[in-house]
């Protein structure tokens, strides 16, 4: 199903929101730098970038990120506009975001464990949508309207101290096990329940490694143990030192 679809049964800045091509040229700055359109305006529905900000000065505005590929907002935003409960949300660079859109799944779910109840993305439980599109889509068909799920919101700006470029990077963990938004944006008593990292770091697997070997070695050479007892693991780490030459005669 297309946004488009359900057009009618939307508030006109939503379904601007959510079919909007993001993070394209502007148009109207083709040949400026920084022209991507990063920038929603919610009174004129519309994207825009960053040179168009002075005539929407006034205007509510929410800025757009772009985290895997894909338009994210930060859920502090989103919940000023719309009931986001049970929808996925993320912390990437100390920012709680949910994805606008669902994204394409390159391979089917395999159909365990907890998934979104439109696109079957899989999801950490007790979260039932992987984007805010999938949440939209199943309230039209399950109760026919938005109403009671829209907030009015008269005052939306962007963060201080200024515009980023909306570009974040992977560092990514997922909401606390059991965190559900509220209607009115606020965590239940569950989001005190540490939170499952989505993997560990590079850094962290390496570092992992490096001990996981060493632990080996102790135990291998440790004195009187298993094969070249009486070996200390001091005699592994001795250095070289300066070498014997023989005499000349």
């Amino acid at each position: 199903m297309n946004m488009l679809d359900y057009a009618q049964n939307l508030p006109q800045w939503l379904v601007a929101l959510l079919t909007e091509k993001f993070f394209n040229a502007c148009i109207i700055h083709e040949d400026a730098k920084k022209n991507e359109k990063n920038v929603f305006c919610l009174d004129c529905c519309e994207g825009i970038c960053p040179h168009c900000l002075s005539p929407h000065r006034s205007h509510r505005l929410l800025q757009i990120r772009r985290y895997v590929y894909h338009d994210v907002i930060r859920l502090g935003d989103a919940n000023k506009l719309l009931d986001c409960a049970f929808v996925q949300s993320y912390t990437t660079n100390s920012a709680k975001v949910v994805f606008l859109n669902q994204r394409p799944q390159t391979r089917a779910s395999r159909g365990s464990g907890n998934c979104c109840i439109i696109c079957d993305r899989g999801l950490q439980d007790p979260f039932l949508f992987c984007s805010v599109s999938c949440k939209v889509q199943h309230i039209l068909k399950t109760e026919g309207k938005l109403t009671k799920y829209i907030y009015r919101c008269e005052y939306m700006t962007l963060p201080e101290p200024g515009l980023d470029d909306g570009q974040m990077t992977p560092d990514t963990i997922l909401e606390p096990i059991g965190s559900v938004r509220t209607e009115s944006g606020s965590s239940g008593a569950a989001e005190e329940v540490g939170c499952r990292t989505v993997g560990c770091t590079a850094t962290t697997e390496i570092v992992r490694k490096k001990r996981s070997t060493l632990s080996a070695f102790r135990s291998v050479f440790r004195p009187g143990c298993g094969p070249g007892s009486g070996i200390s693991v001091s005699m592994m780490n001795r250095r070289k030192g300066t070498p014997q030459r023989s005499p000349l005669y």
